[in-house]
């Protein structure tokens, strides 16, 4: 097995590597926090604040992974920018920056449904902001731009799973960030680590 050089890595700031290392840290805890969490609205709160003041070890397993998400938010699109700057999107890895800029939106994705799963005040009213948003964005919103859906077939409709903020929405929300949006972001690494490979392995200074 090779090592990769120390030039290298000074080079790429290993963005990428500390990317992949936050998710998996999010991978690993993310089946512990959801042993003691039920995405029910009548519960939900409190089952987060049994994980942080009852469970053994909850408070720091949640801790670890509401951080390890922080730093994923910064590393990717650190990792991006240097990609950018450097010009590492250019031929043959221009596929590559494209899956770059979909796990960087799949990556944001994630931190946002993440943000809803507590159920409090301030996931109440992000989501009804992202909600919002989403109501009045072109094409897909009803509200929004040329608009081409109904309001009971829009995007704001798909994301609440309704008019209201309810029981259909935490669950449309814990099924994106504990099954669909993790699916999704692990496939494109595999996809986007295979492209380096075959592009050549990481791109490094000239």
């Amino acid at each position: 097995m090779k090592w990769v050089p120390l030039g290298l890595v000074r080079y790429t700031v290993c963005l990428g590597g500390l990317s992949v290392f936050f998710f998996l840290l999010c991978i690993l805890t993310g089946p512990f926090l959801m042993l003691y969490y039920v995405p029910d609205v009548n519960r939900a709160h409190a089952d987060v604040m049994d994980i942080m003041q009852v469970v053994p070890f909850g408070a720091f397993v949640r801790n670890v992974h509401r951080w390890s998400a922080c730093l994923m938010i910064v590393c990717v699109p650190a990792h991006m920018t240097r990609v950018f700057l450097q010009a590492a999107y250019k031929p043959p890895r221009q596929l590559n920056w494209l899956v770059g800029i979909t796990l960087l939106i799949l990556t944001y994705l994630m931190c946002f449904t993440g943000y809803m799963l507590p159920w409090d005040q301030e996931a109440y009213w992000g989501a009804t902001i992202g909600a919002t948003m989403a109501e009045n964005s072109p094409f897909l919103g009803a509200k929004g731009p040329f608009s081409v859906l109904p309001p009971d077939k829009d995007i704001h409709y798909i994301m609440l799973g309704g008019t209201v903020l309810d029981q259909p929405t935490l669950s449309r929300f814990f099924f994106a960030h504990c099954i669909a949006i993790p699916g999704a972001l692990a496939g494109l690494m595999g996809f986007h680590f295979f492209n380096i490979h075959r592009a050549g392995g990481m791109s490094g200074p000239l």
